[in-house]
């Protein structure tokens, strides 16, 4: 009797903190749905200016301001590479499209706290550079 009044108690607190999270998940989707249809290629484009190292950058802060789901980053990336853009700043603008979410910020933080909110995205940002430059540099390196 004990363990199913524990249960229906997490399950009852469970319920509440959703019910509270839930304007906060109706805002996020409605703003990534608003970034999906206002940011087009064109827009992206103008962001870029044929440098590796400031594209890779640029691509990160871009993915991490119009995040998205993955899916949809693969698609975007194979225009945006279509394009012209380097392979540089695709990788990074994929990798922090999934990552970072800039948008879902106020919904991390009153979550998880400033301070984590804070940290994971800094290490997230600066991990999504790095690992876009080592990896578009060993594909090179494959592919030479």
């Amino acid at each position: 009797m004990k363990e199913k009044n524990n249960i229906k108690d997490a399950f009852n607190k469970s319920l509440k903190g959703f019910l509270s999270m839930l304007p906060m998940l109706l805002a996020i989707l409605l703003l990534l749905g608003i970034f999906d249809v206002y940011i087009t290629k064109d827009i992206l484009l103008s962001f870029f200016i044929s440098n590796n190292f400031i594209d890779t950058i640029t691509g990160t802060l871009l993915g991490g301001v119009l995040t998205g789901n993955p899916m949809i980053s693969y698609i975007l990336g194979g225009e945006l590479t279509d394009a012209g853009v380097s392979l540089y700043a695709v990788t990074a603008f994929i990798l922090s499209w999934v990552t970072i979410g800039l948008v879902q910020l106020p919904a991390e933080v009153e979550i998880f706290g400033l301070r984590f909110t804070f940290y994971r995205t800094l290490f997230t940002f600066i991990t999504t550079i790095l690992v876009s430059l080592c990896t578009v540099s060993t594909v090179n390196w494959i592919l030479s």
